[in-house]
């Protein structure tokens, strides 16, 4: 079983420690006294980030998917063509210095739509009051992934008036956080531990199929496995791979699939889960598990997030893998610079 010194051995810049202060530090930065966003009649919004600072559209779009709020997540330089004086343009780099976030907010600054920023400093700070923009300096937390929770819970802060989520439900899924803490943080490294068990389980590569509620969920798994256990993910929409996906399985594999169900899935969805447990079944391949926690949207995606960065961390120890390093995108950066 893991234990704590080999975790303070493998894990050499104590990435366990912000992870075990998770729902201290969403407390933290939805009590905050920060600014709120003051923009009217914003009818969209556009989420600017890569990586980490990507994952926090990506929760906030799936939150507001059922609302009249148009949402757009963009990972890369370009702005939609849609945007107007109604749009309101988010930029987040925790680092301040995302080559493809510079790039969106110097189009969004120029444009019509009205326009802020969250960055712990560097070029992205230094653009936004430069150009008389609303910025928002937000401490990193050991690194731009480990600092998510801190991230997104200081957006929704700044948001508080803006976005169609009540009050009570952003502070039901911190209480729910604290209460997760207790049974996957590393003061109980035992078999009801259910991060410890998934990671665990992981040998090979695994293969998450999600429902569309919980999309923001499997990609953040994936990048956080990636990052911190430095091991490949595949992730599947589960309606869509009924279609495509399934077909691989008539095919010898070492994939591992990962059922990641939401409590609340809608009835056709159920059926699909039903459907291909029968398929892996009767083809003999094991699977795992994971059922969202009860309560609203945030509360289901940032539980089971925390869940399932954990696991990745535990999954990086397990293997002697310090979760921290990661650099192929400190050379890829260093190139990209350079060209």
């Amino acid at each position: 079983m893991l234990s704590e010194t080999k975790i303070n051995e493998i894990d050499s810049k104590q990435m366990y420690k912000t992870y075990n202060s998770w729902p201290d530090l969403a407390t933290e930065s939805f009590q905050n006294s920060l600014k709120k966003c003051e923009v009217k009649d914003i009818d969209h919004i556009v989420f600017a980030g890569m990586g980490g600072s990507g994952t926090i559209g990506d929760v906030i779009s799936s939150v507001l998917s059922k609302t009249n709020l148009h949402t757009t997540v963009v990972k890369g330089y370009m702005l939609p063509r849609d945007i107007d004086k109604n749009t309101l343009v988010i930029a987040t780099s925790i680092t301040g210095n995302t080559d493809e976030t510079l790039a969106v907010s110097k189009l969004a600054i120029n444009s019509p739509a009205h326009f802020i920023s969250f960055s712990s400093g560097g070029l992205l700070e230094n653009l936004s009051i430069k150009n008389n923009q609303e910025h928002f300096h937000i401490e990193m937390n050991h690194s731009p992934r480990a600092s998510l929770i801190g991230y997104l819970y200081s957006t929704l802060n700044v948001l508080e008036d803006l976005l169609p989520i009540k009050k009570h439900e952003m502070q039901e899924s911190i209480e729910k956080l604290h209460d997760l803490k207790k049974i996957i943080d590393t003061n109980n490294l035992t078999d009801s531990n259910q991060s410890l068990n998934l990671s665990y389980w992981i040998k090979n590569i695994p293969l998450i199929y999600y429902p569309w509620g919980l999309q923001s969920a499997a990609i953040r798994f994936k990048n956080s496995m990636q990052e911190n256990s430095k091991n490949h993910m595949i992730i599947e929409d589960i309606i869509e791979a009924c279609h495509n996906g399934i077909v691989a399985w008539e095919k010898k594999s070492n994939i591992q699939p990962v059922l990641l169900q939401g409590k609340e899935d809608n009835p056709k969805t159920v059926e699909r889960w039903k459907l291909i447990k029968e398929m892996l079944d009767d083809k003999e391949i094991n699977y795992y598990e994971i059922l969202s926690g009860s309560g609203n949207i945030l509360s289901k995606l940032i539980c089971m997030i925390y869940v399932l960065d954990f696991s990745s961390l535990y999954h990086s120890v397990i293997n002697n893998i310090d979760p921290t390093p990661v650099l192929s995108i400190e050379q890829m950066k260093k190139k990209l610079s350079s060209s």
